[in-house]
């Protein structure tokens, strides 16, 4: 059982060391009053499009598809890392440039590495929760989590409480934590078929309303161990915060969890963080940027 909810996850290792690094050479189309970025993305032209740089989702079919800002001034010739089919050519590569959100063009400034040959920190760290994504809140009660009733354990049991949490106006979300399942401790492929034990899990609902109460109901048609925490945001709060994102410039995908909308987009400087802690209170939405500030 798992958590319903959007889920989005980017990586962008950043920045050079000691392997293959980001030439500290320019190229003629620097631009010297805007910020040099880095990011990791997949370079694509075919005979429709020329060059793009795609951070966001990418079509995995052969050849790939995705759209991002135009690369001015890019040049296959002395790359490796890329595939060709007929007029098309993609490869992944880390890139430092300069980019024009009105025109949504991207212009490197330095020569590209391919990612296979990149080996630089991985800055890819979101500034969202640092809980893990099933971590359980509530501190755990004398004698540990455990059954309190059998028959209400069951895989049943639990959608029916689910549901019933779901049902209320101050339903934020529900989450399973299988940590205390001894399973985990395996390896995937031997963990997988002892997993989502009713017996061995904690069944976690959040709202916004005080918890007793909630957990009290919740006993009524759930045996097992239950974890009832208290939140700021309902679920309809930040799915209405969330469709409020959709029109934001260089937005690359959203989604909601731990009391916060997360928001990835193209290019931040840091200004859109500000005017959406203004709209909504701060760190409601966090927005995480696929490219970052070049420090050579």
């Amino acid at each position: 059982m798992r958590e319903i909810r959007i889920a989005m996850a980017f990586s962008l290792p950043l920045l050079v060391s000691c392997g293959t690094a980001v030439d500290s050479g320019s190229s003629p189309g620097a631009i010297s009053d805007a910020p040099e970025l880095i990011g990791q993305g997949l370079v694509l032209e075919d005979d429709s499009h020329g060059p793009q740089l795609c951070v966001g989702g990418v079509l995995d079919s052969y050849q790939p598809q995705c759209e991002g800002p135009d690369l001015i001034g890019w040049d296959w010739e002395g790359l490796s890392g890329f595939e060709q089919r007929d007029q098309a050519r993609w490869g992944y590569y880390v890139v430092v440039g300069t980019y024009d959100q009105d025109a949504q063009t991207f212009t490197p400034t330095r020569p590209a590495v391919p990612s296979a040959e990149y080996d630089g920190p991985d800055l890819s760290a979101h500034r969202g929760s640092e809980e893990p994504v099933w971590f359980t809140p509530c501190p755990e009660p004398a004698g540990g989590w455990r059954v309190v009733d059998p028959a209400l354990t069951t895989d049943e049991a639990s959608h029916q409480a689910i549901k019933l949490a779901n049902d209320r106006p101050d339903f934020a979300r529900a989450w399973v934590d299988q940590s205390i399942n001894p399973a985990t401790e395996l390896g995937d492929a031997e963990a997988e078929p002892l997993m989502n034990d009713p017996e061995l899990l904690i069944l976690n609902i959040a709202v916004t309303s005080d918890p007793a109460p909630v957990e009290q109901i919740l006993r009524e048609v759930w045996g097992g161990a239950l974890c009832v925490s208290q939140v700021k945001h309902t679920a309809a709060e930040l799915r209405e915060i969330q469709m409020s994102l959709s029109d934001v410039p260089g937005n690359l995908g959203s989604g909601s969890g731990h009391d916060k909308v997360e928001l990835e987009v193209f290019w931040d400087d840091g200004s859109l963080q500000e005017q959406l802690d203004q709209e909504h209170g701060p760190n409601v939405v966090v927005v995480n940027s696929a490219l970052q500030r070049y420090e050579p």
